[in-house]
């Protein structure tokens, strides 16, 4: 960026080159945490499906020229640290990405739980704590009732994150991802749109996806209370057995 100073990027630029170096490992470990999760007989029957990546390195080096212009414009004595070769495994959480969808938010008060017993099972550790980006006050209630930190966002948006590593190997984290189906569609368009540089295009393309959080977070809400009616019956039917 041309903000930055030459030496400032060749700082970035060697962080890079050391998770170039080691980036066949964060996508074992990744392997490894997705299946352990999604091969689980208590957690199966409540995910759609799952993946993982590990950060592409193009997409890396743009994220970390936004912090440091961040990093820049922040009160010396607040600022954190320039990232560079030595703390890039300290600094940025998400080298390698863990994705697991289901059908429901209910869903979450069984999934939160397992998840936290099969990490403590297969030696995770919890390196933060839990949060869970959200927009709404009854969402946001929920989750936190289960351990999660709300973080507030303005867009209509929910997604639980973890940030764990393995005890084998714990310099290197991990970012675990639980979402609806239908907030991942939000999430890839936006996705493929403003990453790993925001969109500065038509006025109109940006508009239409604050319309799409709009339209995934009401069919959210619609599969939940389907959901909600359809094991409220359940239990009726059950109750006169």
């Amino acid at each position: 960026m041309a903000n930055l100073s030459n030496s400032r990027l060749r700082v970035l630029a060697k962080a890079v080159a050391r998770y170039e170096t080691i980036r066949s490992d964060f996508d074992l470990q990744g392997k490894y945490l997705m299946d352990h999760l999604a091969n689980d007989a208590r957690l199966k029957p409540l995910i759609h499906s799952q993946k993982y990546r590990t950060k592409d390195p193009e997409h890396l080096c743009k994220k970390l020229e936004r912090k440091e212009l961040q990093r820049l414009k922040t009160k010396p004595d607040k600022r954190p640290k320039l990232v560079n070769q030595r703390n890039i495994l300290d600094e940025v959480d998400d080298l390698v990405g863990v994705r697991i969808l289901h059908l429901h938010t209910k869903q979450m008060s069984e999934i939160h739980p397992l998840i936290l017993k099969i990490l403590k099972q297969n030696n995770y550790v919890i390196r933060e704590e839990p949060l869970v980006y959200i927009w709404d006050l009854e969402s946001k209630k929920f989750f936190k009732d289960l351990g999660f930190l709300p973080v507030e966002r303005d867009e209509m948006y929910t997604s639980a994150h973890y940030v764990v590593s393995s005890a084998a190997r714990p310099e290197m984290k991990m970012e675990l991802q639980v979402r609806t189906l239908m907030e991942e569609v939000w999430g890839e368009v936006s996705h493929l749109i403003n990453y790993p540089v925001e969109t500065t295009s038509m006025l109109s393309c940006r508009e239409q996806i604050r319309v799409l959080a709009r339209i995934t977070s009401g069919c959210t809400r619609l599969v939940d209370s389907i959901f909600s009616s359809y094991n409220e019956s359940n239990e009726s039917l059950r109750s006169k057995e």
